[in-house]
């Protein structure tokens, strides 16, 4: 069965998602700013609320550069404590390339929990060799994109070029319903949804029927 993975704000958020058929949730706050960091209450919160696998964003400020490496680390040490076990991160250079000695500093932090490199790829400068750069880290079982920094609109043509790798395609960023045909022959198996799953916009929770609609689309692409 492919997989529904779902942006939650909270745990309202969450519950919506597991009922509406979700498989994941990544919980971030401040969508303002593309997703930070989470409160570790909210974390604690989430992880009593639901019974799904939780990926929780490391990012304390919007773009994508890692900014401070120590402050980074403490937030890190601060989510594992409220138990988080899975993460969502992906830094740059000004180059656009990846930010290896930053990520490697934090995936060494996690001690092998699973984690998602983001949309940070959509916005680097040769996605080949971020993907090459990255591969082999502790944990990495997810890239998270669009394709190309404006969306699955536009990247949609490389998404269904590009190799898979070892690592699982998760596509997100401007996804519709009617890129899923098209995703699904390309051997895509698993999808992100942050507005779709919130007809009323951010400011409004998770629609638990917004993700029932998608959750019962991917599987019937998946037949």
């Amino acid at each position: 069965m492919a997989l529904l993975e779902v942006i939650a704000l909270d745990a309202r958020d969450a519950v919506a998602a597991q009922e509406g058929g979700a498989d994941r949730v990544e919980l971030v706050a401040d969508m303002a700013a593309d997703g930070l960091s989470p409160s570790t209450d909210v974390v604690a919160e989430v992880l009593t609320a639901t019974d799904l696998p939780v990926r929780v964003m490391i990012r304390l400020a919007d773009g994508f550069a890692p900014g401070d490496l120590n402050a980074l680390l403490r937030r890190t040490d601060e989510l594992r404590g409220a138990g988080a076990q899975e993460f969502v991160l992906g830094f740059l250079t000004s180059g656009g390339a990846v930010d290896l000695p930053a990520v490697t500093r934090i995936v060494d932090e996690l001690d092998g929990a699973p984690w998602t490199f983001h949309r940070a790829i959509d916005h680097c400068a040769d996605r080949e060799s971020l993907r090459t750069a990255i591969a082999d880290l502790p944990g990495l079982d997810t890239i998270l994109t669009a394709g190309a920094t404006n969306g699955v609109d536009d990247g949609i043509d490389i998404l269904a070029a590009e190799e898979q790798g070892p690592q699982q395609i998760l596509v997100g960023g401007g996804l519709r319903l009617d890129h899923l045909p098209r995703l699904r022959a390309a051997g895509i198996d698993a999808f992100h949804i942050g507005s779709a799953a919130r007809p009323q916009g951010w400011e409004s929770p998770v629609s638990a029927e917004a993700v029932r609609l998608w959750r019962k689309a991917i599987d019937v692409q998946a037949r």
